[in-house]
């Protein structure tokens, strides 16, 4: 679960190396967590050092994300429950299409059922 104010890695080749959470982005009243699977907005906090030139995002830059781990986990139908070490994100422009064009890791399958097929086929796996 991600809450208002959470430093996330990002887990992809967009230039970015943290995150900060600034909002949910679920509809309803004040929703204050965000799970696996959910779209939050992030602020830029540090670059990855490589990639300072030729990232595709900048600093101080706000943008959408996608929460792809969390060390909560989720708990699935049939009674698995998946964590993770890392509370992790992947960045998206304004259309919600990803600025990567690799993701590193594995991804939960729970992505397929929302409109992300694009991350999973940049992904090395699904677990």
């Amino acid at each position: 679960m991600i809450q208002i104010q959470s430093f996330l890695s990002v887990n992809d080749n967009s230039g970015g190396k943290t995150v900060k959470c600034i909002a949910t982005t679920k509809k309803g009243s004040f929703t204050r967590f965000a799970n696996i699977g959910e779209l939050i907005v992030v602020s830029v906090k540090n670059l990855r050092a490589k990639n300072k030139f030729r990232s595709r995002v900048k600093k101080g830059e706000v943008s959408y994300a996608l929460i792809l781990k969390t060390k909560t986990g989720l708990k699935r139908k049939n009674g698995v429950q998946v964590k993770f070490n890392t509370n992790s994100v992947t960045l998206l422009n304004k259309q919600f299409k990803p600025f990567a064009t690799r993701i590193f890791g594995i991804v939960p399958q729970e992505l397929r059922s929302s409109k992300f097929f694009k991350l999973i086929s940049l992904a090395s796996g699904v677990i």
